[in-house]
C-alpha cells in the first residue's frame, strides 16, 4: 500500500510523518485490498483552536473513500479519520464478501 502525505500551509516533521504512516499501515488489517492512501494535512488560518485538518482519501478497487476531520492536533485528527475509515473498510469488506 502506497501512502502519500501532503502538508498544506506548513512544513511537516518526521515524527508526524511516521505517526501517519504507522496509523495508515494498520488499516490494511481491516481490508487487505487497499491500493493507496492520500493524506492531506492542512492548517486553517483562523483564531479557532481547532484549526488542524486531516483529510484522508483511501483507494480500494472500485471505490474511493474520503474522510475529513478537524481537531486541535494533527495526531487527533488522523486518529479520528482512521477510526472512521476502519468502519468504512469493514463495511466494504462485508459487502464484497456477500457478493462472492
Amino acid at each position: 500500500m502506497k501512502v502519500s502525505i501532503n502538508a498544506v500551509n506548513f512544513a511537516v516533521d518526521r515524527k508526524l510523518v511516521d505517526f501517519v504512516q504507522e496509523r495508515m499501515d494498520k488499516l490494511e488489517k481491516y481490508y487487505d485490498r487497499v491500493v493507496s492512501v492520500d493524506v492531506f494535512l492542512k492548517v486553517e488560518k483562523t483564531s479557532d483552536k481547532e484549526n488542524k485538518i486531516a483529510e484522508i482519501k483511501i483507494n480500494v478497487p472500485g471505490d474511493d473513500f474520503l474522510v475529513k476531520k478537524q481537531c486541535k492536533t494533527f495526531e487527533e485528527a488522523v486518529e479520528l479519520s482512521a477510526e472512521s475509515l476502519e468502519r468504512l473498510l469493514v463495511k466494504r469488506k462485508e459487502k464484497v464478501r456477500t457478493h462472492i
